[in-house]
């Protein structure tokens, strides 16, 4: 529900702050005080266009805020949620546009994206324009309304999520229906690849080893050279180090019982000896491995070439190669299965075609069966909005294949007489039989719906009398369970109303500015009075209105 609703420099309005009751709230004033102004407000913050000339003459910018309360189960609140965006119990939505173009929008303080707050106020009002009664002349729009009415959202949901898997087949279907020219030409650079790659035999990190192989292979000769000559050095040559070691352990090792010194000495002597000789093994053994065959240098360089070339071609390292290898090899196998494929996914879809039909056939039966429902409902709130002989129906058309929104289109009929015979209502229908009938669809929407505010703007231009009255009545009769907000020129259906406001617009030399007074009894009755008899307000028309506020009263509480 809207409660509060602040707006600052838009258009005529330079600062506005009005609270709303639930109920029926009615807006009257005179033609261009600024009445539909205040509900574009409304829609700009819904996450309607804003244009830069909405801006007050003389303002950099200008602000429309709204507080709403919220039920603890409501679709908003849980999206609010699922943002984190949560405040509790209220949503308070803030829009500035700005003359530079940079244009902000907050919700609960927090800065949000135009997109986001589309998503998030969804469901919270439906603004019925004095010109939105003319969606009923879009076609496309009348399963939309049938299905709303019905509460199909699921059985629909159910019906897409299988054409959607369907389209997702045939576009799979498609992708493999290349020309034959393009899968052999690919296939053709794809096997060449592959044999390239696959007759490489690539192993992790082998061109680091390989480098650190070439390093080695080199250095040969300075190696092999100063591994050997350490080991004839320490243990092979003559006057070797090991054997003048173990001639001194020799010598010593008889003193060791006539001084007690000398055993520390022997022992690291021997110590020293052992890691002597493991050096000198180690030097023997790398010695032995250099004598590699001569041919080795050349192959080493050979394969290193290879991986150069083969990097430079198709990746960066040897394990991007394997993985682009995998990868080809990967594609070279699906276009070589793709006839295989493509007979799977055939079948797949012709599969998939039957579960499609199989779910719009059940969702054109629930529709055709609450077609007459909504007929009957529609017909019986037409005959209280002095239409008593109008018939109402959906007419369905078969779609030659399955479309997003079922296997058929439909559109409503009417015939608004007795003995004419029914036409498309977008083409037969006037603007008042339009608003009337756009009213008793929204009479007979079914309960549960998530939209707590609807806004009427003008709907009922072009009736009066006897259909004004009933256009008032059901609509108070909406206020019951809804908040409604409606602006309107007739006094019949502002006679209804739970809370009436008056729009006045004031101007002086420099200015002109417009305020939004809710009116008492007094207030109200004059201001009906207006509306009924223009500038020539007399005890007479103040009775007439009088009566006409307490007959509206009584006949909502029969």
């Amino acid at each position: 529900m809207l409660t509060d609703l602040i707006i600052k420099n838009f258009a005529i309005i330079e600062n506005l702050h009005v609270s709303f009751s639930t109920g029926f709230n009615v807006l009257t004033g005179e033609t261009g005080a600024g009445k539909s102004i205040i509900l574009d407000a409304v829609g700009l913050l819904l996450g309607g266009r804003a244009r830069g000339d909405v801006i007050r003459s003389g303002a950099e910018e200008a602000s429309v805020e709204a507080v709403f309360a919220l039920a603890p189960n409501h679709p908003v609140a849980a999206r609010l949620a699922a943002a984190g965006l949560d405040e509790g119990d209220e949503l308070l939505v803030r829009r500035i546009v700005s003359k530079s173009g940079k244009n902000r929008v907050f919700v609960n303080g927090s800065a949000v994206p135009l997109g986001q707050l589309r998503e998030l106020t969804g469901g919270l009002v439906n603004i019925y324009g004095q010109h939105e009664h003319q969606n009923l002349q879009r076609v496309e729009s009348h399963l939309e309304l049938l299905d709303q009415f019905a509460g199909l959202a699921d059985v629909l949901n159910t019906y897409r999520d299988n054409y959607l898997a369907y389209l997702a087949i045939e576009k799979e279907l498609s992708r493999l229906d290349l020309a034959e020219r393009e899968r052999r030409q690919r296939l053709d650079m794809l096997a060449f690849q592959k044999q390239e790659l696959d007759s490489a035999a690539l192993q992790v990190d082998e061109d680091r080893e390989l480098e650190q192989e070439r390093g080695i292979l080199l250095n040969a000769e300075k190696l092999l050279s100063a591994t050997r000559g350490g080991y004839e050095i320490l243990y092979e040559g003559p006057q070797a180090v090991c054997d003048r070691v173990a001639g001194i352990i020799a010598k010593l090792e008889p003193l060791r019982d006539i001084d007690p010194a000398f055993v520390p000495v022997l022992e690291s002597l021997n110590g020293s000896l052992y890691a002597l000789e493991d050096v000198a093994g180690v030097l023997r053994d790398y010695a032995d491995k250099l004598d590699f065959e001569p041919s080795r240098q050349e192959q080493v360089e050979e394969r290193l070439a290879l991986l150069k070339g083969l990097k430079r071609k198709y990746a960066p390292t040897v394990e991007a190669l394997i993985e682009f290898r995998d990868r080809i090899g990967q594609e070279y196998d699906r276009l070589n299965r793709s006839e295989e494929e493509r007979r799977e996914l055939t079948e797949q879809l012709q599969q998939q075609e039957i579960k499609v039909r199989q779910a719009g056939e059940a969702l054109s039966l629930r529709r055709k069966t609450a077609a007459d429902r909504l007929a009957r409902e529609v017909e019986r709130e037409l005959a209280e909005l002095a239409m008593p002989n109008a018939k109402f129906s959906m007419r369905f058309d078969a779609l030659a294949e399955p479309g997003s929104d079922g296997l058929e289109k439909g559109e409503f009929f009417l015939a608004a007489n007795p003995g004419e015979a029914a036409q498309p209502l977008a083409k037969v229908a006037s603007g008042g039989e339009l608003s009337r009938i756009m009213l008793a669809l929204r009479r007979s929407a079914p309960e549960g719906d998530s939209v707590g505010t609807l806004i009427f703007d003008e709907v009922d231009a072009g009736i009066g009398g006897e259909a004004a009255t009933a256009v008032g009545e059901k609509i108070s009769r909406l206020g019951h369970d809804l908040q409604v907000l409606c602006v309107t020129h007739l006094p019949q259906v502002a006679a209804f109303a739970d809370q009436h406001y008056q729009v006045l617009k004031k101007s002086d030399a420099k200015r002109t500015t417009t305020e939004l007074q809710l009116l008492g009894a007094d207030a109200r009755v004059a201001e009906m009075a207006r509306m009924l008899a223009g500038a020539q307000v007399g005890e007479q028309t103040l009775n007439h209105a009088r009566e006409l506020i307490s007959r509206s009263r009584a006949l909502v509480e029969q």
